[in-house]
């Protein structure tokens, strides 16, 4: 009987199949899965050490030569560097911890990537599937407690029960990780199943899809521009990759759209650029924020318009903002969710970008004056208000954009003090080539130290990273990992003896009753130089040049303390000048 041309090729593929896994070596279950990592590009995992995945941390040795394990002294740092990677590669950071302790330590992190929509994928070693469901040592229910929905902490979270499917489970973590609004995928590993030989291959290298715009959404975009008077652009969220930036400017430049970034992606668009409008975030300039209201067309590239970027929801008014809206995202779930927008348009940034720069623009446009003025605005906004005490961080951070190279990584974690970094810095950004800034939107403080750290074993690339005091207490531990690493960064710490942020609010809500927001703190010099670190305390603004300087000439990391007059509480204003307001509007 003579097979049919479908019958042949099943025929071929059986025998293809069967003739990869004849030749397919025979290993432990962990190595196999640290051999799908090799194949999908990783070349850095992130974690802590567990004897839940014993079989991996064989794997991470067998395969020494294409991987290596950054060994991180607690999970949150781990998984920090992992959402730090993932933010700066735009393909998944990895992290490994094991069990109840380890995945609740790494979820801070998990946490992060899923609200800045970063492609990470967190491995979880767990009990075998001979104790499961017998509340074993450490054991936990990752479904709950990661819970995948659109107020959880993961996209998914998948357990892998059987060795040969290592491969398929890998691939699609990364799949899920990159494809459509991209976050975290969570996987556990049963340590039985790790320790069980197979004969399996990784599957091949997973790149992202690309959603493209619809052109009739793309016409009605033009027909909305056309018809603006003061539109304004908003652009910002997970998927931007270097050329979609570069097309992002190529639109804006077309049509001369004043351009903003959404909160902590101010890399997104050049911020020297004559559109540049500022960020749109917490410390927002009084000035962009009346633009952003008399606005009468945003158009949103990327971001969620969550509560930061929109302030508090006020900006643009939820569920129908006053002004004319379009929002362009890579995830059907997130366009209509929040906003009731007038044009939505799901596509991934690379494709929306591509789309919008050869969008026929005219000659002339109504609105060259209201982006001039928008970006004058900015430049503004780069003058300091004169604050109490001996050191200017205004001034600081005029040093710092001057002396850092273009391509240098900024992080910071959460608090008041990363906003002297958010309006005074400069980002040039992805249209140069470059990711330049890691900061989690979703507020997690202790995230500056662990990303700088990441950002410089991978990138090799000048790393400076501000923190506060109560911020760096919380990672600080990771200057270990990073001596072990040979890594090097600079640390700005601001040592204002306080939480700050939270003593902010305080002041505004309970006007002089301080209570649990005052901080004891170490010597922090002593404390970096015990880790391997240079360490130096300023007191006074002209030193940082010299500091900065000689920090960058430096083969060691090195940390330069900042002792901060607790009243330089805002870019804006003092303490003092927050309470006596506070009074005034309690007094009847």
């Amino acid at each position: 009987m003579t097979n049919t041309p479908h019958q042949g090729t099943e025929q071929a593929n059986a025998h293809a199949n069967a003739h990869a896994k004849e030749h397919a070596k025979e290993q432990l279950a962990g190595h196999l899965l640290v051999q799908c990592l090799v194949e999908q590009g990783v070349t850095h995992a992130f974690g802590v050490p567990g004897e839940s995945f014993l079989a991996v941390l064989d794997g991470f040795y067998a395969y020494r030569e294409h991987i290596s394990f950054v060994i991180n002294r607690q999970e949150g740092g781990a998984a920090n560097m992992a959402e730090a990677a993932g933010k700066l590669t735009g393909r998944p950071g990895v992290c490994f911890v094991t069990r109840g302790p380890g995945a609740t330590n790494a979820s801070i992190g998990v946490h992060t990537a899923f609200q800045d929509s970063t492609p990470m994928v967190l491995f979880v070693g767990d009990v075998g599937a001979d104790f499961r469901d017998r509340e074993a040592f450490q054991e936990l229910d990752f479904n709950s407690f990661f819970g995948p929905s659109t107020k959880g902490m993961a996209k998914r979270v998948e357990r892998i029960d059987r060795a040969e499917r290592i491969p398929e489970y890998v691939a699609r973590a990364f799949a899920l990780a990159m494809n459509g609004r991209p976050g975290p995928v969570v996987v556990v590993l049963p340590e039985d199943m790790l320790r069980e030989t197979v004969h399996a291959q990784p599957l091949a290298r997973v790149e992202a899809a690309q959603a493209w715009c619809d052109p009739g959404s793309l016409r009605q975009l033009r027909t909305l521009l056309l018809q603006a008077q003061r539109p304004l652009v908003i652009a910002g969220g997970g998927g931007w990759s270097v050329q979609a930036a570069q097309a992002l400017e190529r639109f804006a430049q077309n049509w001369q759209l004043p351009v903003a970034c959404a909160f902590r992606f101010q890399d997104t668009f050049d911020n020297a650029h004559p559109l540049y409008a500022g960020e749109v975030g917490i410390g927002l300039n009084p000035q962009l924020a009346q633009r952003i209201e008399q606005s009468d067309l945003i158009v949103a590239i990327g971001p969620r318009l969550g509560e930061m970027t929109t302030n508090g929801y006020s900006l643009l008014k939820a569920p129908k903002a006053d002004q004319k809206l379009v929002h362009i995202h890579s995830s059907a779930d997130e366009l209509g969710r929040v906003y009731q927008a007038d044009l939505t348009m799901l596509s991934s940034m690379n494709a929306a970008a591509r789309s919008l720069e050869v969008l026929d623009a005219p000659n002339e446009v109504a609105w060259s004056a209201w982006s001039a003025s928008a970006h004058q605005d900015y430049l503004n906004n780069l003058v300091p208000q004169p604050l109490p005490g001996r050191v200017d961080m205004g001034e600081v951070m005029a040093v710092l954009t001057r002396t850092l190279p273009a391509d240098a990584v900024l992080t910071n974690g959460a608090g008041n003090f990363s906003s002297w970094l958010h309006r005074f810095h400069v980002y040039h950004g992805l249209s140069k080539g470059f990711k330049t800034q890691l900061a989690p939107t979703s507020g997690a403080m202790g995230y500056g130290v662990p990303a700088g750290i990441a950002a410089n074993i991978l990138t090799q690339r000048v790393s400076f990273t501000i923190a506060g005091d109560g911020d760096f207490l919380m990672t600080g531990q990771e200057l270990a990992t990073a001596v072990q690493c040979g890594a090097k960064t600079i640390i700005l710490l601001l040592n204002n003896g306080m939480y700050g942020t939270i003593r902010m609010h305080q002041e505004r809500n309970y006007p002089t009753r301080v209570s649990g927001t005052a901080l004891h703190n170490p010597d922090f010099c002593g404390l970096a130089r015990a880790y391997g670190y240079a360490a130096h305390r300023m007191h006074e603004t002209h030193e940082f040049e010299g500091l900065l300087k000689d920090a960058l000439a430096r083969d060691v990391g090195t940390l330069i303390e900042v002792m901060l007059d607790p009243e330089v509480i805002t870019t804006r204003g003092s303490l003092s000048e927050i309470t006596q307001n506070a009074q005034k509007k309690k007094t009847p």
